[in-house]
């Protein structure tokens, strides 16, 4: 079987439609939404839709801390957010209807399958959105779960690592295009990058493939028109740093 990726799309959608056309061409059975469909970005009506689409079609997706936090923005996401992620996220909120939101609310926190486990932030603690930004979070966010293969939305650049069974996690940065295969003699923490805003400076989209007949994982860089992206972000009123961003891949 081969799965699909995608995280943190943050609603934009030309990012989302290069995504899922890449990984059409690709050959998928099951597409995973590793969490945050919304925020930052000038669509949020069309990610949600899109998301309960695909999840009616079989696809998996876990909560975020955006899309947590667009349901109620006067609510707790597990930190104090900065003044752009606050506009966007009110923006968001009055965008969606009580459906959507609705929606978006219902999302489980993690989803595991088989040896594998979703997640948007962590598995030691998912709800207060912990991140996987180093060796030490990864070690102890797969000590946390029985599953042998995590994957993880929330942090933006890709990542991957791995550890023994008892010993420490180890940091691997991977290559766009290339197959790694995560062996059966160790555990993993995959993190298939954002889709929809890219932070490693490279604009292009983020997604990925798991193969579990194979055990591979290919990373994919999708290029897509983020000039587009950014001058809707403009016209909604959001911050202009949010639209700025997309192009530094930042």
């Amino acid at each position: 079987m081969r799965i699909a990726f995608l995280a943190d799309l943050h609603a934009n959608r030309e990012a989302g439609d290069a995504c899922l056309a890449a990984l059409a061409r690709a050959g998928h059975d099951r597409l995973v939404l590793l969490g945050d469909l919304v925020g930052y970005g000038a669509d949020p009506e069309w990610a949600v839709d899109t998301g309960a689409r695909l999840v009616d079609d079989g696809a998996i997706a876990v909560l975020g801390n955006h899309d947590a936090a667009v349901v109620d923005p006067a609510g707790s996401t597990g930190g104090t957010r900065n003044p752009m992620a606050e506009a966007a996220i009110v923006w968001s909120h009055a965008r969606l209807s009580d459906t959507q939101r609705r929606w978006l609310a219902a999302l489980p926190l993690q989803a595991e399958d088989e040896d594998r486990l979703y997640v948007h932030a962590n598995a030691w603690a998912p709800g207060d959105w912990g991140y996987v930004a180093n060796a030490l979070a990864a070690s102890r966010s797969l000590a946390a779960t029985a599953q042998r293969v995590t994957f993880c939305g929330h942090v933006h650049p890709p990542g991957l690592y791995h550890s023994m069974p008892d010993g420490p996690a180890r940091a691997f940065t991977p290559v766009p295009g290339q197959a790694i295969p995560l062996l059966h003699s160790r555990r993993w923490l995959a993190l298939p990058g954002s889709a929809g805003q890219p932070r490693d400076g490279n604009p292009a989209a983020c997604c990925a493939l798991y193969d579990t007949d194979t055990l591979a994982m290919t990373w994919l860089r999708v290029p897509y028109d983020h000039h587009a992206a950014a001058e809707k972000i403009r016209r909604a009123g959001l911050p202009d740093a949010l639209a700025a961003r997309l192009a530094e891949g930042r």
